[in-house]
């Protein structure tokens, strides 16, 4: 067992009790594992918002039910937020801020004092405002505590099984929307249905990105020469919801 092992060890003996902000990725998913074999009493919560997808909300029940654990998911109209909806540069602030004390107040009904996240070694704190909410709020990150990095935490989650171990990082749908321009719940829905007919073609770790009224499509650079000889069939999946579909030639 290595350094970063122990100290999480070591985390779960100090705080065997926890609710933990539940997102479904790697790192979350890996957490949630560890705490679990750690025999904690540890709860998830789920944020289910317009910013999430369909797919993300369906991986989180699968995991719950594969780790046995109950999962709380809560409902919110994030886009009710005005501060968030208006996309400023710093709405991750807001957003996270906003999200973070439902689940504080969710947390403590249930009893819960101390609530984590999934934030690891390898993801940059310094300069994200999102991570400036979480510290306000007193929200606690074993795995970056630890000392665990995002390659460790993929090879630890595919030794234990996790289907989540190899799932590329998926941000939120409003990432999509460009900085600056008001957030739309119709504008989400087709970001959705769009990256997930692509996915239905066997594309992943995609990005379909809102650009004055047109689709801008980021593929990996393994799935870029596929995009253009199904062309014709990706039109046909997308051009009902926008204007225009582009691609990207700057690879994901």
């Amino acid at each position: 067992m290595n350094e970063a092992v122990e100290r999480l060890g070591k985390f779960f003996e100090e705080y065997p009790r926890m609710a933990l902000a539940f997102s479904g990725g790697v790192d979350s998913a890996y957490l949630l594992h560890a705490a679990v074999k750690a025999g904690c009493d540890v709860r998830p919560y789920y944020l289910h918002t317009q910013f999430q997808s369909a797919v993300e909300l369906a991986d989180v029940r699968r995991l719950a039910a594969d780790l046995g654990v109950e999962l709380c998911v809560i409902e919110k109209d994030i886009l009710a937020n005005e501060a968030v909806r208006k996309n400023p540069a710093d709405r991750c602030y807001f957003c996270k801020r906003a999200l973070f004390a439902e689940i504080l107040d969710a947390a403590r009904r249930d009893g819960y004092a101390l609530v984590v996240d999934g934030t690891n070694a390898s993801d940059d704190v310094s300069d994200r405002p999102g991570m400036r909410a979480l510290r306000e709020l007193k929200v606690r990150s074993p795995l970056r505590e630890a000392g665990l990095s995002k390659p460790e935490i993929r090879a630890r989650s595919r030794e234990a099984g996790l289907f989540t171990w190899d799932k590329p990082a998926n941000a939120c749908l409003a990432t999509r929307i460009p900085t600056g321009v008001a957030i739309e719940a119709q504008a989400l829905h087709k970001v959705e249905r769009a990256e997930d007919a692509l996915r239905a073609m066997g594309f992943s770790d995609l990005r379909v990105r809102v650009f004055a009224g047109a689709a801008r499509l980021q593929f990996p650079e393994g799935q870029m020469a596929a995009a253009l000889q199904r062309r014709g069939e990706i039109l046909s999946a997308l051009c009902a919801d926008f204007e225009a579909v582009l691609l990207d030639l700057k690879a994901r």
